[in-house]
């Protein structure tokens, strides 16, 4: 049996038992719940926090919900750079019950200006005589408020930070964003992703507790799109009807041909979208993306190449399967072969690249997508070199 949905469990509390259950949120999870709610409930379970917490959640409401500002915490341990050591451990020991993490204190301006960073484990090992300003680290990372989440993930996986600042363009401080809402983004990140590259828009929730016709409408689309694109491989067959009706033996290996493309196709995608995700890929790399993958498409196809050929000779070796043209059908499956799994290696590795260069999301580049491409384009390929090596023959 499928989980309640936390939003529609707050929501048919009664009003009291509501009011002490937001109580207990912190103002980041709060301003989720919220902003997960339809958009008639939200000023209800709005006006349901004291008036403190509500300032607070208010501000976070403002931001998306995917950018930095949307995600951090406005509670967090704050040290003026003036204090000692001693009276600096004993303000974080009071403000500790208040904010969302004590591994680190941020050290303010009278402005509120960022001016350093301290772990609490170098305030306790430093020397009793010294100033905070002394131990504070003032070369840190942060982060903007419009910063997406997923950079900001990352940025904090890159440093192993257990919390980030967030800072407006004044360098005011705004917040912080934890390591667990960090990586909540990066999984719900790579939740999508991985429908995305499955042939589907994301659920955007559990399975189960995806309604049967959310779930339809969310897989329809895509299919029917795929399913079009392929009813060109039907025109591109009829185009070249008088090939095939030259030598029929050509028609047993379209689905040979067509899949060695697809799937080179979608190797190629998965691994620049792998790619892309993990920072491995920038825009200045394409070129050596291209290169790389067009001899690789060469290697691979060459390595088809051989062994289909080898089969179809062999076969018509044992059982004369292929007739008198089994040279001509030999080099025209070979030949395709390296044609076809070089298009279908630069287009999964291309289409990719070029929707990040467009905004678009590279996941959209799906396998399903790559596969449907290429198998339109690989018969057409494959006919045309057909057209080559039987040219002439009634």
């Amino acid at each position: 049996m499928p989980t309640l949905d936390p939003v529609e469990l707050v929501i048919s509390m009664p009003e009291e038992e509501r009011r002490s259950w937001l109580r207990t949120l912190a103002p980041d999870d709060a301003a989720d719940l919220i902003q997960s709610a339809p958009k008639t409930q939200q000023p209800a379970l709005l006006d349901a926090l004291d008036p403190w917490p509500r300032s607070e959640v208010s501000a976070l409401l403002a931001y998306k919900e995917d950018e930095a500002g949307g995600l951090m915490s406005p509670r967090f341990a704050r040290l003026r750079p003036e204090m000692g050591i001693d009276e600096a451990i004993a303000y974080l020991r009071r403000q500790a019950g208040q904010v969302e993490t004590i591994y680190y204190a941020y050290v303010l301006s009278e402005e509120q200006r960022l001016l350093g960073v301290v772990s609490l484990r170098h305030l306790l090992s430093a020397p009793r005589d010294r100033l905070v300003r002394h131990v504070m680290r003032t070369r840190y990372q942060s982060a903007s408020e419009q910063d997406r989440g997923e950079a900001v993930a990352k940025l904090m996986s890159d440093y192993r930070l257990l919390a980030i600042p967030v800072v407006n363009r004044a360098g005011i401080m705004q917040g912080i964003v934890t390591i667990d809402d960090a990586m909540q983004v990066q999984r719900e990140n790579a939740d999508q992703q991985l429908q995305r590259v499955g042939g589907m828009e994301a659920l955007d929730g559990p399975y189960l507790a995806t309604s049967f016709g959310r779930m339809i409408r969310k897989r329809a689309g895509w299919l029917s799109a795929l399913f079009l694109g392929e009813m060109l491989t039907a025109t591109a067959m009829g185009f070249f009807e008088q090939e095939i009706a030259k030598a029929v033996v050509l028609a047993l290996f379209i689905p040979l041909i067509i899949s060695s493309g697809g799937n080179s196709g979608s190797q190629a995608a998965t691994l620049i979208i792998r790619a892309m995700a993990l920072g491995e890929i920038k825009a200045r790399d394409v070129f050596q993306v291209l290169r790389r993958e067009c001899a690789a498409g060469l290697a691979l196809g060459s390595v088809l190449c051989v062994i289909g050929m080898v089969r179809i000779l062999l076969w018509h070796r044992l059982w004369g399967t292929y007739g008198e043209q089994f040279a001509r059908v030999s080099l025209t499956v070979g030949a395709s072969l390296i044609g076809v799994v070089l298009w279908g290696t630069l287009a999964g590795a291309t289409l990719p690249l070029i929707l990040r260069a467009c905004r678009v999301d590279p996941a959209t580049a799906s396998a399903p997508a790559v596969a449907t491409l290429v198998d339109v384009s690989g018969l057409v390929i494959y006919f045309s070199v057909a057209k080559i090596f039987f040219l002439g023959i009634v």
